[in-house]
């Protein structure tokens, strides 16, 4: 069986907003109280994490994680990547002995943490600093790490940017995906789970709004659906829950799936 877990449920600035004072940010439900979205896999004794941003250090205390075997990043930007300094923690928990944090994504996303994270590759590294081995994944061929199969999907951010899916077993994770080329619909067939974003109700021009979601998710046709990053547009979580077709959920932080 694989265990998924919800660290993060929510866009890039969170759910409160800083300073906002909307029903949303000011609701006591803690289904709507939303750190940057993130979800951690164990499956086969091994436990994977897609995405390491800004909440990733409170969100590996909050689980008691004591240590990863990977990472996985969907795109380079900073509400995915930015917690990647706080892998020093695993590297060094045991010491003297090092955990070497490994970390996959496509060529953009690793150039652009090599470039963010510079000192953690440079020649003379100072005391201390993250101990990352980067593989560079072809997003057309799927991968392994250990005995885990990953098949990559492609998925386009934007013109300017692609976000790539995982599929795992049974299990597909896309987030920050805008469109799905025609070819990778293949990939996502006789899903259990399907995990994918949906920003709100309105259209953006580098989300899916929830309809746009609802829409592909239909098509996808896992038996289970379950939406993530989401703003503090989309309304009360108990409220906005009962919009959704029967097999299509709301996720919220801390939320476990078993599959």
């Amino acid at each position: 069986s694989m265990k998924l877990t919800f660290l993060g449920t929510g866009t890039s600035q969170g759910v409160p907003v800083i300073g906002c004072r909307c029903p949303v940010c000011t609701s006591a439900d803690r289904r709507d109280k939303r750190l940057r979205t993130s979800a951690m896999i164990e499956v086969a004794g091994m436990r994977i994490i897609i995405d390491a941003g800004p909440d990733f250090r409170y969100q590996m205390l909050r689980e008691g994680v004591t240590h990863i075997d990977a990472i996985l990043l969907t795109h380079q930007h900073k509400d995915h990547t930015a917690g990647i300094d706080d892998v020093r923690a695993f590297n060094f928990v045991d010491y003297p002995t090092i955990h070497t944090t490994h970390i996959y994504s496509n060529s953009t996303t690793i150039a652009r943490v090599m470039h963010e994270f510079d000192y953690a590759f440079a020649q003379n590294k100072y005391r201390g600093v993250p101990v990352i081995e980067l593989h560079t994944i072809d997003e057309n061929v799927p991968f392994t790490i250990g005995s885990i199969e990953v098949v990559p999907i492609v998925g386009h951010h934007s013109s300017r940017f692609r976000s790539i899916g995982y599929r795992i077993g049974n299990m597909a994770y896309l987030t920050d995906v805008s469109l799905i080329p025609e070819e990778e619909y293949a990939k996502l067939q006789n899903l259990e789970l399907l995990i994918m974003g949906a920003l709100r109700w309105e259209k953006h021009p580098s989300h899916q709004s929830i309809d746009e979601a609802i829409e592909k998710a239909q098509r996808i046709n896992a038996k289970q659906t379950y939406f993530i990053h989401f703003s503090h547009n989309i309304g009360l979580h108990h409220e906005t829950e009962t919009k959704l077709p029967s097999n299509i959920h709301l996720s919220y932080d801390q939320l476990k799936i078993t599959i």
